[in-house]
């Protein structure tokens, strides 16, 4: 029972071994990813199109739930840029930003991500995330990082523009250009600049002047909050409010509120795909972060127990005030690199954040917006990776063809299209490459009883035996193509007298795939031809063994490829003798 228990509460694993070492080194990660969440926080907010508070509560509860079920060392978890422009483009749809409704929107988008994902893990679904290809995937991001750099050049600006796709925001920032207010263009170009510059260049600078590790690490880390500062102290000493630069204002100062979502069945219907496609992109985040970790200690994650775990933080989110999370990658490379050992990590930045919003709020109450934008501009633009595209055509055009396609359908019709069609892409994909597996007509390489492409290798073979190894397990989608091939290599030589089927590969074979094998048994045998099977794998025999197929086979089955070519080849040399 305990056992189990843990399975489902890997705190009570970690838990139990927990040292002043793991509390020291959690500790003073917590500090340095607090000071980096903070203002992540109230950007992403900002970009969700909800209250700023609502980022530093969305960044509390979720993440303590998470260390509870989690089964991640150093996964962060909170609101990320990509999750929060999909909720904004979902919850955009049935509610008006500013207004009640879209913060009880953004309630219930949460709960029903939470919801799908904890289902997800009891039901041990994981796997389900396979189904977007990493090409996908890379270039949804990339057009996402895009569209979430331009969707914030409205507060660099400092002009009312709107829209979700590329072309809506593009038009509607060239019709707004003649507000443009040019103070908050200066504080938000400077920011922007002051922060490129300390991802890039304050590190090694720091090296150079020969500061410790932990302090240079403190430091590189807290640029954003440099800017935040800084810019604040402007806007309040100049007055700069009072000219035109929009600022995020009153923030309550207050623990995360007990929040209800909505569950009237119009606003669950609505927004239930996008809590699905919200929860699928957001647990494979989460997931290849974790696992990247997890590789560099030797550590383990389970795909299923992280999907309880991120489902509880966004149920989480749901009743205290926030919007859907996951585990975010620049966060949790920070958690680790910072020297977080254990979940408590998460715990330990949860209380310095909370501490954050009932004592520090009202110091941002003249934080520009702007400053906002360029933090999350500078955090996204490091997703936009346009390498994939030339990768993708190098290695593969179909590749390449859904990477391209997922990227425009993206940014010409908003983040909801191209999840979904990330997915039928993938789907489709997956499809195509198997539709037309890899059959190869093999023959014996001299002095060995191994067998190779004849097109590939010097090798003997026989003009009455053709071996053909299938490089794929057969089904529905591809069954008929091994027909078709069969009969056309069968009927290119009139001296064929056995074709044997290599299913060294072939590692399932489905109905379809069966009567397929059955319809080219009696083909081949009313040709006079034999057919015969080699290195069939056990379980796919097994099945094999329950149908009509192996007992009405006119050839046999043979344990080797070798044994199948010495009886064949031999048994034609003797008949040809006689």
């Amino acid at each position: 029972m305990m056992h189990r228990l843990r399975s489902y509460m890997p705190i009570l694993y970690w838990g139990r071994t927990y040292d002043s070492s793991a509390f020291s080194n959690d500790l003073i990660a917590a500090v340095i990813v607090t000071i980096m969440l903070i203002p992540q926080s109230l950007a992403y907010a900002l970009l969700a199109g909800l209250p700023p508070e609502a980022g530093i509560y969305t960044s509390i509860a979720p993440i303590v739930l998470y260390a509870i079920f989690g089964t991640s060392r150093a996964l962060a978890v909170g609101p990320v840029a990509v999750v929060s422009l999909l909720t904004a483009s979902a919850i955009g749809q049935v509610a008006e930003a500013g207004t009640a409704g879209y913060a009880i929107a953004a309630l219930t988008l949460a709960f029903l991500s939470g919801g799908f994902l904890v289902v997800l893990g009891v039901l041990r679904l994981g796997f389900l995330a396979n189904f977007l290809s990493h090409p996908v995937i890379a270039g949804f991001i990339t057009a996402s990082g895009i569209l979430i750099a331009t969707s914030q050049l409205k507060h660099i600006l400092g002009v009312s523009a709107h829209g979700h796709t590329m072309p809506e925001m593009l038009g509607s920032l060239l019709v707004h250009l003649g507000d443009i207010n040019w103070i908050t263009v200066l504080i938000g170009v400077c920011a922007a600049g002051f922060l490129f510059w300390v991802r890039g260049n304050l590190k090694p600078l720091l090296k150079r002047l020969g500061t410790g590790p932990l302090l240079t690490d403190f430091l590189s880390k807290g640029g954003p909050v440099v800017a935040v500062v800084a810019t604040t102290v402007a806007v309040w000493a100049f007055g700069l409010a009072d000219q035109g630069v929009k600022i995020v204002g009153d923030v309550p100062q207050s623990l995360p509120p007990l929040t209800v979502p909505g569950l009237s069945f119009d606003l669950l219907g609505a927004l239930l795909v996008p809590a699905i496609l919200i929860s699928i992109i957001g647990f494979v985040e989460s997931v290849s972060v974790a696992q990247t970790l997890a590789a560099k200690k030797r550590q383990r994650i389970d795909p299923d127990q992280e999907l309880i775990g991120l489902g509880a933080a966004n149920l989480g989110a749901a009743f205290t005030g926030g919007f859907p999370v996951t585990g975010g990658f620049s966060r949790s490379v920070v958690n680790y690199d910072a020297g977080a050992e254990t979940p408590a990590a998460g715990i330990f930045t949860a209380i310095g954040l909370a501490i954050a919003a009932i004592a520090l709020t009202p110091l941002v109450y003249f934080l520009p917006n702007a400053t906002l934008a360029a933090t999350i501009i500078v955090a996204v633009l490091s997703l936009v990776d346009f390498s994939i595209l030339w990768k993708t055509w190098a290695y593969s055009r179909a590749d390449f063809t859904a990477v391209v396609a997922t990227i425009l359908l993206t940014l010409g019709l908003g983040v909801e299209v191209g999840v979904a069609a990330g997915v039928a892409i993938s789907i489709l994909l997956h499809l195509y490459k198997t539709s037309r597996p890899h059959v190869a007509e093999v023959g014996l390489v001299p002095g060995t009883q191994h067998f190779r492409n004849i097109h590939r290798h010097d090798v003997e073979t026989s003009d009455s035996v053709v071996t053909l190894r299938v490089d794929e397990s057969l089904y529905f989608v591809n069954a008929r193509f091994l027909e078709d091939l069969i009969q056309t290599r069968v009927t290119q030589g009139c001296a064929i007298r056995h074709v044997v089927l290599m299913f060294s590969a072939v590692n399932e074979v489905d109905y379809s795939a069966l009567e397929s094998l059955e319809a080219i048994n009696a083909r081949l045998t009313d040709m006079g031809v034999g057919l015969h099977l080699s290195e069939v794998k056990g379980p796919v025999m097994d099945r094999l063994k329950r149908s009509h197929l192996i007992h009405e086979l006119n050839g046999k089955v043979f344990l080797s490829q070798f044994d199948a070519w010495d009886q064949l080849s031999n048994r034609e040399v003797s008949q040809a003798a006689e």
